[in-house]
């Protein structure tokens, strides 16, 4: 080591009180937690997504990503944490990460919050067993929702089955 140390610098949210959907992310990935904007890789769909499924009337970029909250919906991570992929964070992080989430949750008070893939839902929630769609518990009061992530690392789901996740959230809140 040379004795210089590296900040890591933290993706900020994209929060307000009352929001109808907050935008869980597993955790920033490197390029956003430099930029400060959230869904910056080029690779990932959620900004694409996010406008074809009708949540926004055009695409918005990376940039401008703030504007979502003039829509009612927010971006956060259930991990602040950055890394080149998901799978490098720890179970132990999720855990130690929980509390707060559900503390932040409570304190902005949205509708709903959407958990980008499976992972962090799994694990902040206890539950082994994780369908896609409306779940039964909720986090602050926020009811929860698990899409497929948007990753561009998620080969799984091609960009219209994503469109069609979204956009039955999208149809549930009206």
């Amino acid at each position: 080591m040379t004795g210089t140390t590296s900040r890591v610098r933290l993706l900020p949210d994209v929060m307000a009180r009352d929001l109808t959907i907050v935008f869980c992310g597993i955790n920033p990935g490197l390029k956003s937690a430099a930029t400060g904007h959230h869904f910056v890789a080029g690779s990932n769909r959620f900004w694409r997504v996010l406008h074809q499924a009708g949540f926004t009337p055009e695409q918005v970029s990376p940039e401008n990503g703030r504007v979502l909250l003039e829509y009612g919906f927010g971006l956060t991570t259930a991990v602040k944490r950055p890394t080149a992929r998901a799978d490098e964070l720890s179970r132990d992080e999720f855990v130690a990460a929980s509390k707060a989430f559900t503390r932040k949750m409570r304190r902005y008070a949205p509708r709903y919050v959407a958990f980008l893939g499976k992972p962090a839902f799994a694990v902040l929630s206890g539950q082994r067993e994780v369908q896609w769609g409306l779940q039964s518990v909720s986090f602050g009061g926020a009811t929860a929702w698990v899409l497929p992530n948007p990753s561009g690392l998620n080969r799984a789901f091609r960009l219209e089955d994503l469109v069609r996740a979204y956009g039955e959230l999208r149809a549930a809140i009206g």
